[in-house]
């Protein structure tokens, strides 16, 4: 028997099974739910906190119950000028316009044209208002005297007996209707009584003034000579230079200190102090060099020899003669306010062929 070498059999193994692994979903969605909830707790606890101290809120000003207390006065570094606005029960005349004439006591250094604008009038309507003491003359004014000073512009008029509202109206280019309504007249619109009155407003009323300064007639060339009437007036030579009839401004200023041209002032008031300078508005010959009574004071004439003559008037000094030849620009005197004047200035005039020309037409700006 033979030995035969055994090899032992090996068992082999099966390889062993992973087990697989189930996830378990029931406990991870409750413990979800359950943080949902828990979060959503502790927000509520913090929207409504049981163990927040409640704030204690102060009564309204103006509760029932409620205790007022007195602040301290505001300081302010500013002062209050606001004025009261009243009611006005005037519905004729705009607010802000007087009503009633006043009087005004004339200041040293006043003239007609500066009252006037103190008191935003034209210069006429003062001079209408006091007809029987100025007669339409402005410049010969005098400190004290008591003037009227109307309340708008038209003419302040004395009533007359036989003087009817139709007949006032009519004379100075107004409308009854005013007349009726304007307050200080003191008329009944529905039956206008004119028995009792003395003074009547008439707005904007107008009449010619007369002029108060009077024209010096000269004669024209004629010859060989041409004389103005006045001490001041020569026999000047009918030759001379002739003017460009560009004129230039008497002196250095461009505006007025008084009145400008109009029917009853034939000419503009330059403004200039005593002493001011003045020269020839254009080239030509003296004829008229002196004082005159007609309210020019002491005046200067010089003729063009083209039609064109121009007057200076109420000079303190003269510089020229008459007869004498001048050139535009030349030195001829000196400012003032000679004659019937109020106040230092250059009264200034155009003529042309014995007719007057508003010197704003020719004179350079």
């Amino acid at each position: 028997m033979s030995l035969k070498n055994k090899t032992p059999e090996v068992q082999l193994e099966e390889p062993k099974k992973t087990p697989t692994r189930t996830i378990k979903w029931v406990p991870i969605i409750s413990w979800g739910i359950t943080a949902l909830l828990v979060a959503s707790l502790v927000l509520l606890l913090l929207k409504f906190n049981p163990f927040k101290t409640e704030e204690t809120s102060l009564p309204e000003v103006n509760a029932p119950g409620s205790v007022e207390v007195d602040l301290p006065a505001m300081q302010s570094p500013l002062l209050n000028y606001s004025v009261p606005r009243l009611a006005d029960f005037d519905t004729l005349i705009p607010n802000g316009n007087r009503q009633y004439p006043i009087k005004y006591t004339i200041q040293e250094g006043d003239s007609i044209f500066s009252i006037a604008k103190q008191f935003n009038l034209e210069p006429q309507s003062i001079l209408w208002a006091n007809y029987d003491l100025l007669k339409d003359d402005p410049t010969f004014i005098a400190p004290g005297w008591r003037i009227t000073i109307p309340p708008t512009d038209g003419i302040y008029y004395k009533w007359k007996t036989g003087d009817t509202l139709e007949k006032v109206a009519e004379k100075y280019y107004a409308n009854v209707e005013d007349i009726i309504s304007w307050p200080s007249n003191h008329l009944d619109i529905t039956n206008p009584d004119t028995a009792n009155l003395e003074f009547v407003m008439i707005p904007d009323g107008w009449r010619e003034t007369v002029a108060w300064i009077v024209p010096m007639a000269f004669a024209p060339r004629s010859g060989v000579t041409r004389v103005v009437a006045g001490p001041g007036g020569c026999e000047a030579p009918a030759t001379g230079p002739v003017g460009s009839t560009g004129f230039i401004w008497p002196v250095g200023n461009h505006f007025l200190s008084g009145f400008n041209y109009a029917p009853y002032h034939l000419g503009i008031d330059i403004a200039a102090a005593t002493g001011t300078s003045i020269v020839a508005s254009d080239s030509g010959t003296v004829i008229y060099s002196g004082w005159n009574d007609s309210g020019y004071g002491f005046m200067i004439e010089i003729d063009h020899n083209n039609g064109y003559q121009t007057l200076y008037g109420h000079m303190s000094s003269l510089a020229v003669s008459c007869g004498q030849q001048v050139a535009q620009g030349q030195y001829i005197g000196a400012a003032g306010s000679t004659g019937k004047s109020t106040g230092a200035h250059v009264h200034f005039e155009v003529r042309l062929n014995g007719g007057f020309v508003n010197p704003w037409y020719v004179l350079g700006q």
